[in-house]
C-alpha cells in the first residue's frame, strides 16, 4: 500500500520544531522512521504533518554525565550497541541491542523512536524499567523528566504530551558490581519477541541483591515482575529459589496471546527465561 497524503517539515532547531507540532494536533514526529514508514504504507497513521526531527542538533550523542550515562533521542541503535561508554556504564543495552531486528534497521532507528513509539514487545523500553532510566522530555516551556517506570501507560501510549518530544534517556550509573541480563525469545533473529527479559541484580557472596526483572511482550506494557523480584531478593538462585520465582511470575504476568503464541505459552517461556536470567547474574 502506499502512505496516505501529509505534509512534511524538516526544522533546523528544537523551538522550530516545537512550533510546527503547536500548529497541528494532527502531527507525528519522524526520528528513525522505522515504525512510523512502515505504519503509513499501511494506513495505520494518517497525519496532517510529518515533522522531521532527524537534523535537529543536540538530540544525539552518548556521554556520562556527573552519575548517569546519557543517551540522546535521535542515537541510533547500532551506535549503542558499539559505543565503549554503553558497553561499560550500561552492559544491559549493549546485550539487548543485537536483538533489535536487523543491523540495516539499527543503523536507521533511534531509541527515542522506539520509546515513543512504546511497543510492548520491542527491547529499549524494558531496560529502561529495569535500569530505572529517565526519559528527558522537551516542550516550548522547558525539560521534564518522567521515570520509565511512570512513562509507558498502556499499548502504544505513554506520558507524552501534546508538543512535546523526547529529548534523551538517563541511565543511573550502577557500577561494577552489578550484573545484567538480556534474554528474549523469538520465531527467527529480527523477529517481534514472543517474550523477552531484561534482568538486573548486584551478586554479594552468592546472593542476588537490588534484583530488577522487568518482561517485554508480557503485557501492554512493559512488566516489572515485582512478585518474582522479591521472591529473589536476598537469597541465592538455588532451584527452590528459581521455582519460586516462576510460580510468581503468575501473579506478575497477564500476558496477551498473539500470532507467535498463547497467553499460557508466553507465560511458560517467560519462566524458563527468568530462571537463566538468575543463573547469569549469579554466574
Amino acid at each position: 500500500m502506499k502512505a496516505p497524503s501529509f505534509a512534511y517539515a524538516k526544522p533546523r532547531s528544537l523551538e522550530e520544531a516545537f512550533v510546527l507540532l503547536r500548529r497541528t494536533e494532527d502531527a507525528k514526529v519522524l526520528a528513525g522512521g522505522q515504525t512510523l514508514l512502515a505504519t503509513l504504507n499501511m494506513r495505520l497513521s494518517s497525519p496532517a504533518v510529518l515533522v522531521d526531527i532527524t537534523g535537529v542538533p543536540g538530540l544525539d550523542g552518548i556521554a556520562v554525565r556527573g552519575s548517569v550515562l546519557r543517551i540522546g533521542a535521535l542515537t541510533r541503535h547500532r551506535e549503542i550497541e558499539r559505543s565503549p561508554e554503553v558497553a561499560e556504564h550500561a552492559p544491559l543495552l549493549a546485550a539487548a541491542a543485537p536483538h533489535i531486528a536487523h543491523v540495516a534497521i539499527r543503523n536507521v532507528g533511534t531509541i527515542g523512536g522506539s520509546l515513543a513509539h512504546a511497543d510492548p514487545a520491542a527491547e529499549w523500553p524494558a531496560c529502561c524499567v529495569a535500569l530505572d532510566a529517565e526519559i528527558v522530555v522537551a516542550a516550548r516551556a522547558g525539560e521534564r523528566r518522567v521515570r520509565a517506570r511512570e512513562f509507558f501507560k498502556d499499548l502504544f501510549d505513554t506520558a507524552l504530551a501534546p508538543g512535546e518530544l523526547i529529548a534523551a534517556v538517563e541511565f543511573p550509573l550502577l557500577g561494577a558490581a552489578y550484573r545484567s541480563a538480556f534474554l528474549e525469545l523469538a520465531r527467527r533473529h529480527g523477529d517481534y519477541a514472543m517474550i523477552g527479559v531484561a534482568a538486573v541484580a548486584k551478586p554479594a557472596a552468592g546472593a542476588l541483591a537490588d534484583v530488577r526483572l522487568a518482561f517485554l511482550g508480557a503485557g501492554t506494557t512493559p512488566v516489572l515482575a515485582c512478585g518474582a523480584m522479591a521472591a529473589a531478593e536476598g537469597k541465592k538462585p538455588s532451584p527452590e529459589v528459581i521455582a519460586a520465582v516462576q510460580r510468581a511470575l503468575a501473579q506478575d504476568l497477564a500476558p496477551i496471546g498473539d500470532l507467535n503464541a498463547a497467553p499460557a505459552t508466553k507465560l511458560h517461556l517467560a519462566r524458563v527465561l527468568s530462571g537463566r536470567a538468575l543463573a547469569q547474574l549469579a554466574a
